[in-house]
């Protein structure tokens, strides 16, 4: 149960970061809250997510695209797709690093988002910005390494809850990376690791239905999405 003294805040209204021509506004926790794994496991699944040291959720005037989403593991069942991704990148080796950021990360961030999000601000971050976006000092965090040999092809900040394991962002080589899948690679080993560690659920973060770069999300089947304060099933994609 959450404590009585934890406010919350409606920022100001903002570009939506998902959807063109849209203002976006957050419910966001007092970041003078102390915050902890244990509220922030019960925040979770109540939709919010974290950014950093700030736990937010999105709530926005006349929208509610954006849906927060996890995977049942025990219930999933990978595509044909996801299976042959799976089989192509048996080739790596994944390293869990809990020790925190290091800096041989820095060239493959800033080549991925210079691929992905050119001009959108994160093309221009330091080591340290990046480091405090992924990395909070009240939650367990592990960075998930894959390697090719001695070669880092990808990263997948992950938070480790009593409830299951949250994804807070992945990068990879952006040209090896897409021919691979790594990004779904890292989702389908987190799902793989959370079972092992028998953990029910995997939280692969916002969904919304209006943007494409979202739709692989609900390609993992089944996932349930937060709407009207509860857990539903979302339906596969068309």
């Amino acid at each position: 149960m959450l404590s009585n003294a934890l406010e919350l805040y409606i920022t100001a209204a903002h570009e939506c970061p998902y959807l063109e021509e849209r203002k976006a506004t957050n419910l966001l926790v007092d970041p003078a809250y102390a915050m902890d794994n244990r509220t922030y496991s019960h925040l979770l699944n109540k939709g919010f997510r974290r950014s950093g040291s700030d736990v937010y959720r999105p709530c926005c005037y006349r929208c509610q695209s954006c849906v927060s989403t996890r995977i049942p593991v025990e219930r999933f069942q990978p595509s044909r797709s996801q299976k042959r991704t799976w089989k192509l990148n048996q080739d790596l080796s994944v390293r869990v690093n809990q020790d925190g950021y290091k800096d041989e990360y820095t060239e493959l961030y800033l080549k991925y988002v210079r691929s992905r999000h050119a001009g959108g601000g994160m093309d221009d971050d330091t080591p340290s910005t990046f480091a405090n976006f992924i990395l909070t000092h009240w939650c367990q965090t592990v960075l998930l390494e894959f390697w090719k040999d001695e070669r880092l092809m990808a990263v997948a900040a992950t938070d480790w809850l009593k409830q299951g394991l949250s994804s807070v962002y992945t990068f990879f080589d952006p040209e090896e990376g897409s021919e691979r899948g790594l990004g779904t690679f890292a989702l389908l080993w987190q799902i793989h690791w959370a079972a092992e560690l028998k953990l029910p659920y995997v939280y692969p973060g916002y969904w919304i239905k209006e943007s494409p770069k979202m739709n692989y999300k609900v390609r993992f089947q089944p996932i349930e999405g937060f709407v009207n304060s509860q857990w539903v099933q979302l339906d596969k994609p068309e």
